[in-house]
C-alpha cells in the first residue's frame, strides 16, 4: 500500500519479501478461462506495482528486488507525495475503465481489494490530511531510525552476498543522513503551523538516538557487515570496504543522527505538545477518524469502538475469574495479577531459557498443525531475541517476514529486556500470534502465491494480518495449547490486551484520556507487567488507531468461522475454511465478508 510518509509506511503489516529479482517481473500471466478484461486488470496491478517500487526503493528491497539497490526513496518530499496522490488518482481511472463483471472470480476479488486500498490511500493523500502527518514524519514506533541501522546491519533484510551490495549499502547509509535532515526541516514546518509530536515521542526518539549513538565506530550497528564478509570477497576489497565504512560512520552517519539527537532536544522538545492524544492537536479529530478507516477498513466511529472494548473488556474478565478459580487461587482478580506479575516461577531465568521454551512450542504446534490447514508454508522459520538497540522500546514479540525462494526465513523475534517481565505464562499465546499459525502463515503463504498480483502478495491491511495472529491465538485447543490455567491465561490476557486497545486508543486520542490513566487502566483489567503497559500505551500514542485493527479483524473472521459452521453443520472443514481466508493475501474485511459469503453457498452445494 502506498502511505503518507516513511513513518507510515511501516505501520500496516511487518514488510515481507519476495524471491531476488534482477529484474522486472512481468505481469501475472493469462490463465486458462480469463478474458481480455482480466488481462488489463492484471497489467494494471503489474503498471501500479512497478511505478510504485521506483518511488520507493526500499519496498522493493525487503522484497528482493535489486534493481534499485543503492536507493531508499525520497519519502520527506513534496515531490514523492504528489507522485504517490498523481498515482492513486491513476490507477483508479484506469481500474474504472475496465468491466468487473467480466472478470473471473478470483479477479473480482484483486478488483475490490485494489479499489478500497487505493481509495483509502488517496483519501490519506489529501492536502488537509497530508499537513496532519508529513510535519510529523518520525516517531519512536516507525520513524527510519527504528528500522533503517538493523537492515543495514548484515543482519536485517539487505543482503550483503557481494562487493556491490556492500557498494549499495553505502550509498544507502548517505541517504539514511539525508532523510534525517529532511525529517528536521518538516519538524520544523510543524512548529510553524502549531503540530508537533507529543514531547513523550520526543523523549523516546531521543533515547533512540542516544543508544545509537553510545557506541564506538566498530561497535555501531551500521559496521555490522564487516564482521560477516562472505568468503568470496578478496582480502584487498574487504580492506577498502571496512576502511569506507569507517569512515562514513565516523564522518557522514554520526554527525546526521548528532544533528537530529540536538535538535530534538535543543529546539524541538520545547514546542512539543505535553497533550499525548491527537485530540490535542489541531486536526487531530479529523485525522483519527481517517485512521480507523485506515486499520480497520471499516468506517467506524471512535465511540463506536470505545464502547465495543469495553464490551469485551467485560467478557473477558469473567474468564479469567474462571481461571483463577482453576488454579485455587483465593484472592480478588486484582490480587491475582499481582500474584501473576511478581511470583518467581513465571520469570525466566535467562533469555536462553526463553528461547528453548520457544523452540519447544514450536514443536509440539508444528506436530498438530495439519489438523486444521492443509495450507503450510514453505518458508523456514527462525526465533531470534528482539536486537538490543531498540528492545527497550520494542513489543514483547514481532515477526519479519523471509523470501519464499529461501534465501532469507521468516523471524519471530521474543524481546528479553527487563527479562523478569517476560512471563513464561504468556509464550504460548505470544507463539501462536507471532510464528505458528499467526504472521509466519499469513505472510509467508502469500508472499509464496505467485498467482497473486504484487499488491497483494506483499501489501495488505493491518486489520486483515493483525486480526489473523489474533484469530490464531484462538486455535489454542485445537493445537493442544493452553491446557495449563496458567498458559490459558496468557491467552487471556493477550486476547484482553486487544480488547484494551479499542478502549485505551480511543481514550487517548478521541477522549483525552492521559499516559498513566491509560497505563492504570491496563493495568488494573490484566495482569500485564507495567513494563509492557508502558511500551503498549506509548505505542498507541506514537501510532493513533493501527491498535484498533486486531480486535476489529479478529471479530470479524471469527464471526465468519461461526456462520460458516452454523450454515454447513458437520460439512464445514476447518482446513478449507482456513485455506479460503489464506489463499488470497490480506484482504480488507468488507471483501473477505463477501468472499467467505461466496465460499459458503458454494460449499453447500458440494
Amino acid at each position: 500500500m502506498r502511505h503518507l510518509s516513511l513513518a507510515a509506511l511501516l505501520v500496516s503489516l511487518p514488510l515481507p519479501a519476495a524471491p531476488l529479482a534482477a529484474q522486472a517481473i512481468p505481469p501475472s500471466p493469462v490463465l486458462p478461462g480469463e478474458g481480455q478484461q482480466d488481462a488489463r486488470l492484471k497489467q494494471l496491478f503489474h503498471d501500479s506495482d512497478e511505478a510504485s517500487l521506483a518511488r520507493s526503493p526500499i519496498n522493493g528491497l525487503f522484497r528482493g528486488d535489486m534493481r534499485r539497490a543503492d536507493r531508499i526513496g525520497d519519502f520527506f518530499s513534496d515531490t514523492w507525495i504528489a507522485a504517490e496522490r498523481a498515482a492513486a488518482e491513476s490507477d483508479l481511472k484506469r481500474l474504472g475503465q475496465i468491466d468487473r463483471a467480466k472478470l473471473t472470480p478470483t479477479n473480482q476479488i484483486a478488483y475490490d481489494v485494489f479499489r478500497q486500498q487505493t481509495e483509502t490511500t488517496l483519501k490519506g493523500l489529501d492536502p488537509s490530511l497530508v499537513a496532519l502527518t508529513i510535519v510529523r514524519p518520525m516517531d519512536h514506533f516507525f520513524g527510519i531510525q527504528t528500522f533503517y541501522p538493523e537492515f543495514a546491519s548484515g543482519q536485517g533484510a539487505a543482503p550483503f552476498n557481494t562487493v556491490a551490495d556492500y557498494d549499495n549499502n553505502l550509498k544507502r547509509n548517505v541517504e539514511y543522513a539525508h532523510l534525517l535532515d529532511e525529517a528536521i526541516e518538516r519538524f520544523r514546518q510543524g512548529m510553524k503551523s502549531g503540530v508537533v509530536q507529543p514531547k513523550l515521542v520526543v523523549r523516546n526518539m531521543i533515547a533512540q538516538f542516544d543508544n545509537l549513538l553510545a557506541v564506538p565506530v566498530e561497535d555501531s550497528t551500521f559496521y555490522g557487515p564487516l564482521k560477516r564478509f562472505p568468503t568470496t570477497i578478496p582480502a584487498a576489497e574487504q580492506a577498502r570496504l571496512k576502511a569506507a565504512y569507517a569512515a562514513q560512520i565516523r564522518d557522514v552517519i554520526v554527525p546526521a543522527e548528532k544533528r537530529m539527537r540536538s535538535f530534538l532536544a535543543d529546539t524541538y522538545l520545547p514546542a512539543a505538545r505535553d497533550s499525548v492524544g491527537l485530540v490535542g492537536m489541531p486536526g487531530g479529530d479529523r485525522l483519527y477518524s481517517y485512521l480507523i478507516e485506515q486499520n480497520t477498513t471499516l468506517p467506524l466511529k471512535a465511540e463506536d469502538v470505545h464502547q465495543l472494548g469495553l464490551s469485551e473488556v467485560a467478557r473477558i474478565l469473567k474468564a479469567m475469574e474462571v481461571q483463577k478459580q482453576a488454579v485455587g487461587f483465593k484472592g480478588s482478580l486484582p490480587e491475582f495479577f499481582t500474584f501473576l506479575r511478581t511470583d518467581a516461577r513465571f520469570q525466566p531465568k535467562s533469555a536462553a531459557q526463553l528461547r528453548e521454551g520457544y523452540e519447544a512450542i514450536g514443536r509440539r504446534v508444528d506436530a498438530r498443525i495439519r489438523e486444521q490447514f492443509s495450507l503450510i508454508p514453505k518458508t523456514a522459520l527462525e526465533i531470534r531475541p528482539v536486537p538490543a538497540f531498540k528492545e527497550k522500546t520494542d513489543a514483547g514479540g514481532s515477526y519479519q517476514g523471509g523470501t519464499p525462494d529461501g534465501t532469507r526465513p521468516g523471524v519471530f523475534y521474543y524481546n528479553t529486556y527487563d527479562l523478569p517481565s517476560r512471563y513464561m505464562w504468556e509464550m504460548e499465546t505470544l507463539y501462536l500470534h507471532e510464528a505458528v499459525p499467526g504472521h509466519h502463515f499469513q505472510i509467508s503463504l502469500a508472499q509464496e502465491n505467485a498467482a497473486l498480483p504484487a499488491f497483494m502478495r506483499f501489501g495488505g491491511n493491518t486489520a486483515y494480518a493483525e486480526g489473523w495472529a489474533l484469530y490464531a491465538e484462538t486455535l489454542w485447543p485445537e493445537l493442544g495449547m493452553e491446557t495449563d490455567p496458567y498458559q490459558r491465561m496468557g491467552g487471556l490476557n493477550d486476547e484482553m490486551l486487544r480488547a484494551m486497545r479499542l478502549v485505551v486508543d480511543t481514550g487517548i486520542h478521541a477522549k483525552g484520556w492521559t499516559r498513566d490513566q491509560a497505563i492504570d487502566y491496563m493495568l488494573a483489567n490484566s495482569p500485564m507487567a507495567r513494563t509492557d503497559a508502558t511500551a503498549e500505551v506509548e505505542r498507541y500514542i506514537a501510532i493513533p488507531g493501527q491498535a484498533l485493527a486486531y480486535k476489529i479483524g479478529q471479530l470479524t473472521i471469527s464471526r465468519l468461522k461461526a456462520q460458516a459452521k452454523t450454515e454447513l453443520g458437520a460439512r464445514f472443514d476447518p482446513r478449507r475454511f482456513h485455506a479460503e481466508v489464506l489463499d488470497t493475501g490480506a484482504l480488507p474485511m468488507p471483501v473477505l465478508e463477501k468472499k467467505i459469503a461466496d465460499w459458503i453457498a458454494a460449499e453447500k452445494k458440494r
